[in-house]
């Protein structure tokens, strides 16, 4: 059923709005965002004419001088004559205001108060006074940023423990009600300067919109919820999608190459995105981009194989390059002359991939630096394949035999005391030490 625009805002209403996205309010628990503007003020009075169980939170920005404090008085004055537990944060020289960005430092820093008080005081939902015509403004703002559906749906009426019960009720009827109960708040009077985008689209485009049809707001409510069915139809098919093409095995996420490359690019977009990669142009180099490849989200890593897009979180990713880059074990100290030493590397790592019922390498003992230790592939690392002419470097070969990137961070490398590579394990030998008949001294490597 749509959930559209239908009755002014009342008592009644309000509280079958608030229902609607909380069965259980009567009973829970509420922080209230007040900021002293008629929103968040006919808000405040609305929950406590329902009898709800709610406190009170306000920021104090300091940015309007003597306006800041009467905005603070209205609000604390209103929570002291009716017993409502009040919570204030004044701004001050230590949360070191920016020069730029000053609506987005203030919304950090007001959701990290409202937070903060809500785990203190153990209150279950934050609730806001966004409205209808929030919801036109923020529609315009993602419009113009090609932002997709999920940005053309507009703000969630419940999202991340947030409530925003007056969604659906327009401006105006928030100033008939607090009129009609002769409710006292504050206009904030920076709002009709246009420096900021949402305030030049507050005070210039949405009015010639509203000119166009006088139900312009209520076929844009109704608009909106059918792009939310939209919205919500196409999650579930992606979701279908992403069961038969994606595969999750420990901390990694599998995709299967082919089978994604060939969805539509709004499919290869919204999955992208789940995992951080938002930019389409750069999400288009993936699908183009040679085996070995690695692409990067603020989370996490992407790296492209012969048959698989292989997704790992940033921080494993970084935990496990560093301890392939610096993890070290010595398996033989020195040299003992004139025999056989044998070494099983049983006692030291397990490994990566099934070791060959013949693994044994024979090395010349004395052409040998010590001690001889296992270590991860290091850049620029190369070594003298047995079987092979000339040499060739660690990541050559891997790519040769077409070892996927993950695999090759878990292998382990035979070295020496001079981190000359004595072999990979257990796949290919170094041929520069391999003991010959004439040996007289040697190391057996085995498995």
């Amino acid at each position: 059923m749509l959930n559209i625009l239908k009755k002014l805002l009342t008592e009644k209403t309000f509280e079958n709005a608030l229902h609607n996205l909380l069965a259980n309010a009567g009973s829970s628990s509420f922080l209230l965002a007040v900021s002293g503007g008629a929103d968040s003020v006919v808000l405040l009075h609305l929950f406590h004419s329902c009898g709800l169980s709610f406190e009170v939170a306000h920021v104090n920005y300091k940015l309007r001088g003597k306006d800041s404090d009467a905005d603070q008085k209205i609000v604390q004055d209103f929570c002291t004559e009716n017993h409502i537990v009040f919570h204030l944060y004044e701004v001050s020289e230590k949360d070191k205001q920016p020069e730029n960005s000053v609506q987005s430092w203030a919304r950090n820093l007001r959701y990290g108060f409202f937070r903060q008080i809500q785990h203190s005081e153990n209150l279950e939902n934050l609730v806001t006074a966004h409205h209808l015509n929030d919801q036109l403004e923020t529609f315009i703002i993602n419009l113009s940023k090609a932002s997709g559906i999920k940005g053309l749906s507009g703000i969630p009426a419940s999202d991340n423990g947030i409530l925003r019960p007056l969604l659906n009720f327009t401006k105006d009827e928030i100033y008939r009600f607090a009129e009609k109960h002769r409710i006292e708040f504050r206009e904030d009077l920076s709002n009709q300067k246009n420096d900021y985008l949402r305030n030049f689209i507050r005070n210039q485009i949405a009015p010639r919109l509203f000119e166009t049809n006088e139900n312009f707001l209520k076929n844009f409510s109704k608009s909106l919820a059918y792009l939310n069915q939209t919205k919500n139809f196409a999650e579930e098919k992606i979701e279908e999608i992403e069961r038969e093409i994606i595969l999750k095995k420990e901390n990694l996420v599998y995709i299967q190459k082919k089978e994604f490359s060939v969805q539509p690019d709004f499919v290869k977009f919204e999955i992208l995105r789940r995992f951080g990669f938002k930019d389409e142009k750069e999400n288009a180099k993936i699908f183009a981009a040679e085996k070995g490849k690695v692409f990067h989200s603020p989370d996490y890593q992407l790296m492209v194989e012969r048959e698989h897009f292989v997704l790992m979180e940033k921080a494993a990713a970084e935990k496990l390059g560093s301890s392939g880059s610096t993890e070290e074990i010595i398996i033989a100290e020195s040299l003992k002359p004139l025999c056989t030493q044998t070494v099983s590397l049983t006692d030291y790592i397990n490994l990566a991939t099934a070791s060959p019922s013949d693994f044994r390498w024979e090395f010349n003992a004395e052409a040998l630096q010590f001690p001889l230790k296992l270590r991860k592939k290091k850049t620029g690392d190369l070594f003298f394949p047995i079987g092979m002419i000339g040499k060739k470097t660690l990541a050559k070969f891997f790519k040769d035999e077409k070892f996927p990137i993950l695999a090759q961070q878990k292998i382990w490398i035979l070295c020496d005391g001079k981190n000359e590579v004595l072999g990979i394990i257990p796949f290919r030998q170094d041929r520069r030490f391999a003991a010959d008949s004439n040996t007289k001294s040697k190391i057996l490597i085995t498995f």
